[in-house]
């Protein structure tokens, strides 16, 4: 059984779910991939411990507090390349942006192989059932492009700027932008 809450951002309405144990999910409004990221079978539960705790994490988070992600428990629900693509996510500091090249790089040498496709990546990436939380907004291409995000490129540069992210150099390309 999954359990979710709603929480309104400075960025709009955003679900969060849980396992009860566990952070499986946050979509920003009708982000892409909702339906294939998001379990079909969610009861709102407003009063669940870990939910609480999640949006104490976003309060946190909006008011510019930096909030550790070890206050909270993730599970987000995908196979292991995805779960090695979320993880190093969740290495990118604060305020700080990588590439999908990197990532790529970083997941081929974890997983003991010679390289990994950056596309690859940035489907893994796009599919990130945690947003925010799991900081997909600081991939950038290799090209300085703030392509692919999900809950939308006006809400990844928001996030960004929202982080204090120096924005000098950074482009929304004409294609591609996940959403």
């Amino acid at each position: 059984m999954y359990y979710s809450t709603h929480y309104k951002s400075i960025i709009g309405d955003i679900l969060l779910a849980s396992d009860k144990n566990s952070i499986i999910g946050l979509w920003i409004g009708e982000q892409k991939y909702i339906e294939n990221t998001m379990p079909k079978d969610i009861i709102e539960n407003h009063d669940l411990p870990i939910l609480q705790e999640g949006i104490a994490w976003l309060e946190d988070y909006f008011a510019g507090k930096k909030p550790d992600l070890s206050r909270l428990s993730l599970a987000p629900i995908g196979g292991e390349f995805r779960q090695q693509v979320w993880r190093i996510l969740t290495e990118i500091p604060y305020g700080e942006l990588t590439t999908y090249g990197n990532i790529a790089k970083e997941v081929a040498k974890r997983m003991g192989k010679d390289r990994m496709s950056a596309q690859a990546v940035g489907g893994a990436v796009g599919h990130n059932p945690i947003s925010i939380i799991i900081p997909c907004h600081r991939v950038i291409g290799s090209n300085k492009s703030l392509t692919g995000y999900a809950g939308g490129i006006e809400k990844k540069v928001d996030l960004l700027k929202h982080e204090g992210v120096d924005m000098t150099g950074l482009f929304i390309p004409k294609k591609g932008t996940g959403k």
